[in-house]
């Protein structure tokens, strides 16, 4: 199955908006099964063509070009049967030649693709005459892929008189002597249907029969076969149990396992088959307490047949204590989100001083026109000199009297020199606050653009780069500024806004 599309980079006429990569999903394209190719090509509105990368594609096989040529076939053994279907996340980035670039998240929805089990050569299946002999059909030689639980099936129509196939793969058969004498010059060839469950996809293999004597005893036969099994406290055990008995399946009278830990539901244990069944368990991140470290389980199954015969084996589960990585995964967004509101949050106190400074500068330069100085000063004087006054009644009486001359001085000088601050205080703020802005918003963009990802926060370089943060936060130049103390040091801003100030900011 191949998913085509072309998706479109889509430019905003302002240069002042941030750059965004549209994806449509009208097709669907973005949920595809395990095997199916998924080819897109990622276009730019404009003929200028940018470079094109990927984060978060390690280990699932994305490929894409410079020239924005996608590329991806989801790995039959990506998603778990039992998982059904599992989330991608990957994230395409643009850069142009002048330094702008864009970034889009895109979500995958992967569904498990079932695959028919793969049957290899058989070995020969030996007989003896007038007895009952047995042949188990094992998993080394048919397996499913996918790792689903097998039933075999028989094609009656090839099959000799007297042998039986049942359901778990075991050949029962007690040739006459006619049927053994006829094997000794022509072996028998039978066919058999290899059907996986729950899908019930089907292959058809191949059994030899030929001359010979075979004992096998009952036995339980678990896959895997290992005795002990070491996981965490958020993986998963699954065992399949397949019980064999030499009698035929009427034989066995009960199927089924006993816990060392009563938590062990038994709803663990599913009889798919009176001779098959699962186990399938998941400790949970309680499981271990923090002090024990691990925490170790036994696991006995057992057989018993209508004889009260009893066939069993134990398998020791060790837990080791795990990190929860969901509550962790939200702590860490939580600090992720906080930091980039504060910085956002100062970001738009220094954009609005910024405005007010402009405005104050402004009003300095102009000055006060009606604003001036009156000078007067004493200019030259003479002294005393005597002076006579002809209309005194007194003749010949004389007063005193000051030379002289007076200035006066009219200047208009600017009023911001003169009352009030000094236009060089203004722009000493504007240069700090233009400087602490463009500092805050280059490291919040590359904090947000560098964990935007789950992963990328569990890293141990998340909170040393988050620390790089606040010495701008907390620059000591802020106190110039004169901000307004009585806003909040942190908005309760919503992902609108913040993807607004920081295109790269993850919503999850």
């Amino acid at each position: 199955m191949k998913h085509w599309f072309v998706a479109l980079l889509l430019l905003p006429a302002c240069s002042s908006t941030a750059q965004r990569l549209h994806v449509s999903d009208t097709t669907g394209w973005r949920e595809l099964r395990e095997g199916s190719e998924l080819r897109f090509k990622i276009e730019p509105s404009n003929a200028i063509m940018p470079r094109f990368s990927l984060e978060g594609a390690n280990g699932y096989g994305f490929v894409l070009d410079s020239l924005g040529n996608f590329y991806w076939k989801p790995a039959f053994d990506l998603v778990d049967r039992l998982e059904k279907k599992k989330e991608i996340t990957v994230v395409v980035q643009a850069e142009w030649k002048d330094g702008k670039r864009t970034s889009k998240q895109i979500n995958f929805t992967v569904l498990h693709t079932n695959r028919p089990p793969v049957v290899e050569d058989l070995p020969v299946f030996y007989v003896k005459q007038s007895a009952a002999n047995t042949y188990q059909i094992l998993d080394q030689y048919v397996m499913d892929p996918d790792g689903d639980p097998i039933v075999f099936k028989s094609v009656q129509s090839q099959l000799p008189e007297g042998i039986t196939l049942n359901s778990q793969g075991l050949i029962s058969w007690s040739p006459s002597r006619n049927q053994f004498n006829a094997l000794k010059t022509n072996p028998l060839t039978i066919e058999f249907i290899a059907q996986d469950q729950p899908e019930k996809a089907e292959t058809r293999g191949k059994i030899k029969i030929a001359q010979t004597q075979l004992d096998l005893p009952p036995e339980i036969i678990i896959v895997p076969g290992d005795s002990t099994v070491s996981i965490k406290e958020d993986e998963r055990v699954h065992f399949k149990i397949y019980v064999s008995d030499p009698n035929g399946d009427d034989n066995l009278s009960s199927v089924g396992f006993i816990s060392s830990d009563p938590r062990i539901s038994n709803q663990a244990f599913v009889l798919n088959t009176p001779v098959q069944a699962e186990f399938t368990w998941s400790p949970g991140y309680y499981f271990v307490d923090e002090a024990e470290k691990t925490r170790t389980v036994e696991l006995l199954f057992f057989a018993i047949d209508k004889s009260n015969n009893r066939v069993q084996k134990t398998i020791k589960v060790k837990v080791a204590d795990t990190e929860n990585l969901e509550e962790k995964d939200k702590f860490l967004y939580t600090k992720y989100r906080s930091s980039l509101s504060q910085a956002k949050s100062l970001i738009d106190q220094l954009d609005d001083n910024h405005e007010k400074l402009n405005k104050a500068y402004k009003q300095a330069k102009k000055g006060k026109k009606n604003r001036s100085i009156l000078n007067a000063s004493l200019g030259a004087t003479t002294g005393l000199a005597p002076v006579a006054m002809p209309n005194d009644p007194q003749a010949y009486k004389a007063v005193s009297a000051v030379g002289g001359t007076t200035v006066l001085t009219l200047g208009t000088l600017e009023a911001t020199e003169v009352v009030g601050k000094s236009k060089t205080d203004i722009m000493e703020k504007l240069k700090i606050n233009v400087e602490i802005r463009n500092q805050l918003q280059l490291e919040a963009d590359n904090f947000a653009r560098k964990y935007a990802l789950k992963s990328a926060r569990r890293s141990k370089d998340f909170d040393p780069d988050r620390d790089k943060l606040l010495p701008i936060l907390n620059n000591q130049k802020l106190v110039v500024l004169e901000l307004d103390a009585s806003k909040p040091g942190i908005k309760n801003y919503d992902n609108k806004d913040l993807k607004k100030t920081f295109p790269d900011f993850s919503e999850q």
